[in-house]
C-alpha cells in the first residue's frame, strides 16, 4: 500500500512524514530487501576462525601464564584498532535496543532486528575468543575497558527520528566494514586479517541493506530524508565515541592509517552520497534544497582538511623516514 505525503504540508516545510507512517511505508520495502540479504548472506561459524591450538591459562584462579605485550602477534597498532573494534561491538545490547524502540519488533521490520543482531552476535564472539586465544591485548585492560564501556550505556545522536538512524547506519555500517578491514591488514597477523575480512563482509551487507532502506526513503520524503542525511553526515561520530581513552586510540588509528579523515571522506561518505546521487536529486522543497547544499559545502570542506590531514601524515613520515 502507498501512502500519499501530505502536500500541503510539504510546501509549508512541514514534517510531512511521522516515523509510524513511514515506517508502515517502508514496511514491503524492509521484506524485499531483507528476503534478498538472507539469500546474499553465507552463515559462518566462529570457532572455525580461532587459533584454538595457541591458547594456554592465563594467571589467576588457573596459575597459569600472566600477559605481557611481547606474546602478542599483532602490530602496535592492530592492538589499539583491535580493543577499540571489539568495545564497539560489545555495546550491541544498547544498539538492539536503540533500533529495536525505534523499528519494533513485529513484521518484517522486527525479523529484521533480531536477525541483524544476531550476525552481529558473532562478531563480538569471534573477536574476543581470538584475542584471549592468541594472547593479542591485555585481558584485564580489555575487561575492565568493557565494564566501563557498557556501564555507560550507549545513546544514539540519531534515535530522535528513524530516518536519521536510518540515515546513520547507511555510513556507519559501511564506515565499520572499513575499519574492521584495515585493522586485519595493519595486524600483522594472517589469522587476524582473515578474521576481520570475514567480519566485514557481514558489514558490508548490512550497509547495503541500509543504503537501499535509504534509497526508498529518498522516494517517499526527499525533502525530510535529505534533511537527515545533511544532519547525520555533518555531525557524524562513531557509535565507539564513548569508551575510555578513544579519543587518543582513535588519533592513533587515524596516523597508522586504519580510520582517518581521507578514508571517512573517500571511502566512506562518498560511496553512498554517489550511489544514491544524493547531490543531484531534484524537485525538492525550500528545506531539502537548503539540505543539499549545505551537504555539499560540507563535503567540500571536509575534502580540503582531509588534504590537510594527508599532507602533514606525508611530512611526518619524511621527518620519521630522514631521523632513520
Amino acid at each position: 500500500m502507498t501512502i500519499a505525503p501530505d502536500r500541503h504540508a510539504q510546501e509549508r516545510g512541514q514534517a510531512a512524514w511521522s516515523d509510524t507512517r513511514l515506517l508502515y511505508a517502508l514496511e514491503e520495502v524492509v521484506e524485499k530487501e531483507l528476503n534478498r540479504h538472507l539469500k546474499a548472506a553465507k552463515d559462518w561459524m566462529p570457532h572455525e576462525y580461532v587459533p584454538w591450538s595457541d591458547g594456554r591459562d592465563f594467571d589467576g584462579v588457573m596459575g597459569g601464564e600472566p600477559w605481557s605485550p611481547e606474546q602478542s602477534k599483532v602490530t602496535d597498532i592492530g592492538r589499539i584498532a583491535l580493543v577499540v573494534n571489539l568495545l564497539t561491538e560489545d555495546n550491541l545490547p544498547s544498539y538492539h535496543h536503540e533500533i529495536a524502540t525505534l523499528f519494533g519488533r513485529d513484521g518484517a521490520w522486527g525479523t529484521w532486528v533480531h536477525r541483524w543482531t544476531a550476525e552481529e552476535g558473532r562478531h563480538g564472539i569471534v573477536m574476543r575468543d581470538y584475542l584471549l586465544t592468541s594472547r593479542a591485548v591485555d585481558p584485564v585492560e580489555l575487561e575492565n575497558f568493557r565494564m566501563a564501556h557498557m556501564s555507560a550505556g550507549f545513546e544514539s545522536d540519531n534515535a530522535h527520528s528513524m530516518l536519521h538512524s536510518i540515515a546513520y547506519v547507511a555510513f556507519q555500517e559501511l564506515a565499520t566494514r572499513i575499519s574492521h578491514r584495515n585493522t586485519g591488514h595493519h595486524s600483522g597477523d594472517p589469522v587476524c586479517d582473515r578474521m576481520l575480512a570475514r567480519i566485514a563482509t557481514d558489514e558490508n551487507l548490512h550497509m547495503v541493506f541500509y543504503r537501499n532502506l535509504l534509497a526508498a526513503a529518498f522516494e517517499l520524503a526527499p525533502d525530510q530524508t535529505m534533511c537527515a542525511v545533511r544532519d547525520v553526515v555533518t555531525g557524524f561520530r562513531m557509535p565507539g565515541h564513548g569508551m575510555p581513552g578513544f579519543e587518543r586510540a582513535a588519533a592513533r588509528m587515524a596516523l597508522g592509517g586504519i580510520y582517518n579523515l581521507r578514508i571517512h571522506h573517500d571511502d566512506v561518505l562518498q560511496p553512498v552520497l554517489r550511489y544514491l546521487k544524493v547531490l543531484e536529486i531534484g524537485g525538492l522543497g525550500p528545506a531539502g534544497l537548503r539540505a543539499q547544499e549545505e551537504l555539499g559545502m560540507y563535503m567540500g570542506g571536509l575534502d580540503d582538511q582531509a588534504r590537510k590531514f594527508d599532507e602533514r601524515l606525508a611530512a611526518r613520515e619524511a621527518r620519521r623516514a630522514a631521523r632513520k
